[in-house]
């Protein structure tokens, strides 16, 4: 069965409501468009450290979730580390889904 945030994740990107990408995602985290950032939990531990800290240098809230495989096949990519959602309906409703 495939995990709701993964449908939703799905749903976001064909909304056009993501940015992929590490560089990508910190421009759109710099400029506070970003509501939500998914961070795959195989990152590179320097990726990950450059994400989570400016993430809350900008408060903005960040998300660890499953490999980046997931990450990738959930929007219809290869590979992704990190994904940034740029909404805020599908910001709160991804956060409540990874809390259940």
């Amino acid at each position: 069965m495939i995990a709701k945030w993964i449908s939703l994740l799905g749903l976001a990107a064909r909304a056009r409501k993501l940015v992929t990408g590490e560089e990508l995602v910190l421009k759109e985290v710099r400029k506070k468009t970003v509501k939500l950032v998914l961070l795959s939990s195989d990152a590179a531990e320097q990726t990950k450290k450059k994400v989570l800290d400016k993430c809350v240098y900008y408060n903005i809230p960040v998300r660890i979730v499953s490999d980046r495989a997931t990450l990738g096949q959930a929007i219809g990519k290869a590979e992704r580390v990190v994904i940034g959602i740029m909404d805020d309906g599908f910001a709160k409703k991804m956060n409540a889904l990874l809390d259940q």
